[in-house]
């Protein structure tokens, strides 16, 4: 069973059946095709069309199916954590005070 802990995207064949475990709370965007998701704990099935999202629960397993002709195209967002976040911020402004830096520091 393919654990899903970060930002990925696939493809299903017609037909296939792929299990997943959801290891981080994330989003499921389906991006060409028609999904049949069938989620852990949850009696109902989900039928999704291109463009349609679903909200996971970090820890439920799900099994998606292509149905149709063709592949489904699914991509699956992991948001990141509040603490990321202010990292990639505080990298960002370094990043251009560093380049700010150099441009006013040059010699002739």
């Amino acid at each position: 069973m393919r654990e899903i802990s970060s930002s990925i995207a696939f493809e299903i064949r017609t037909g296939e059946t792929v299990p997943l475990k959801v290891a981080r709370s994330t989003k499921l965007v389906v991006r060409g095709g028609a999904v049949w998701v069938t989620r852990s704990d949850d009696t109902e099935d989900y039928w999704l069309q291109p463009g349609h999202t679903l909200r996971l629960r970090r820890g439920e397993r799900l099994w998606l199916s292509a149905e149709g002709t063709g592949q489904a195209r699914v991509a699956f967002s992991v948001p990141t954590r509040c603490d990321e976040r202010a990292l990639n911020w505080f990298a960002r402004i370094g990043e251009r005070l560093t380049a700010r830096m150099r441009g006013g520091w040059r010699t002739v």
